[in-house]
């Protein structure tokens, strides 16, 4: 079961992907073939200027506003190990570790590639997590450096942008050229770019599966990981919301989605039957046996947020247990 669900995890990446791929591809055929708008090589070239930016500050981007500062083995010895320990078991080298001074409870990965690998944790997350915890944590984030995660979504989140810069560029023409065909064109291309910004939150939602996946494949215990999305989900709903927005804009990034935790640690409540404050094994187990509906009101809300439904994620996570 688990194996087919992978497939099937797998397989949906690659088509979103293509249907991306296509989605520009159509819009620029379309403008260069029949309306005369522009050229196939300037697209291209806009394409790839839009890439190597993204390419080359992103990760000076995120440092900054995430207030990262790395660490050596003398400062985090017992961070170092575990991220040494999981780099060497996912076949890539040992990322840069970082801190980000924020009390948000959470960790992120980002980087050029997978050599240029960075995982960062937040103070918060290391005054929250117990050592299995954050070690099944830094495994998810270890695997979006072994997917190359961060190649795929910078790739990808281009194509709503030039989508989108078509758009704004018919607007200036007002319609006059090429008898009113820049209006259709236009509205061709703002549909696309709607289209493309949902398809990116597919990806990006069918990434964090897959790295939850990972994380269980590098030796991460999935009631652990389990207990670890509760508590993050938890301390993001409990953060002061004024730092909350100061990060928002980089949710992506995160391990579960910061905007949408307090309506999320009701559904997760429920699972935990004791109320201790974690997921037991016990209580993933019985998950594992238990239908999970979720509303149409938060089936409609998870096609616009970056992450899945926790409640979703978690039933993966007990199937993934067996």
């Amino acid at each position: 079961m688990v194996r087919a669900n992978t497939f099937l995890l797998k397989l949906r990446l690659f088509i979103a992907t293509t249907l991306l791929m296509l989605i520009l591809l159509a819009i620029i055929i379309i403008i260069t073939s029949y309306l005369g708008f522009g050229s196939p090589l300037i697209f291209a070239s806009f394409a790839i200027v839009l890439v190597f930016v993204q390419y080359m500050i992103g990760p000076k981007m995120v440092e900054t506003m995430m207030h990262v500062h790395y660490v050596s083995e003398q400062e985090a010895p017992n961070l170092h190990a575990m991220i040494e320990d999981l780099a060497m078991k996912a076949g890539v080298p040992k990322p840069k570790i970082g801190i980000a001074e924020i009390n948000l409870p959470n960790a992120f990965a980002f980087g050029r590639s997978k050599k240029d690998g960075r995982i960062c944790v937040t103070r918060g997350i290391l005054k929250l997590l117990d050592k299995e915890e954050l070690e099944a944590v830094l495994g998810h984030e270890m695997s979006h450096i072994k997917h190359s995660d961060m190649a795929v979504m910078t790739l990808i989140s281009v194509v709503p942008l030039i989508c989108y810069y078509i758009f704004i560029s018919t607007l200036f023409s007002g319609g006059r050229d090429n008898n009113g065909y820049g209006v259709i064109i236009g509205v061709a291309a703002l549909g696309a770019y709607l289209v493309g910004q949902l398809l990116v939150l597919f990806v990006s939602r069918a990434r964090e599966y897959y790295a939850d996946e990972g994380s269980v494949e590098l030796g991460g215990k999935p009631h652990k990981l389990a207990s670890a999305l509760y508590k993050l989900v938890y301390g993001s709903a409990t953060t002061n919301k004024d730092e909350l927005k100061e990060v928002e804009g980089l949710k992506a990034f995160f391990v579960n989605d910061i905007s949408d935790a307090g309506n999320e640690i009701n559904d997760l409540q429920q699972l935990d039957v004791n109320m201790d404050g974690v997921i037991s094994e016990e209580e993933l187990a019985r998950l594992r046996y238990s239908d999970t509906k979720i509303g149409t009101t938060k089936s409609v809300m998870e096609l616009l947020s970056t992450h899945p439904n926790m409640v979703k994620r978690v039933k993966r996570l007990s199937e993934l247990a067996q």
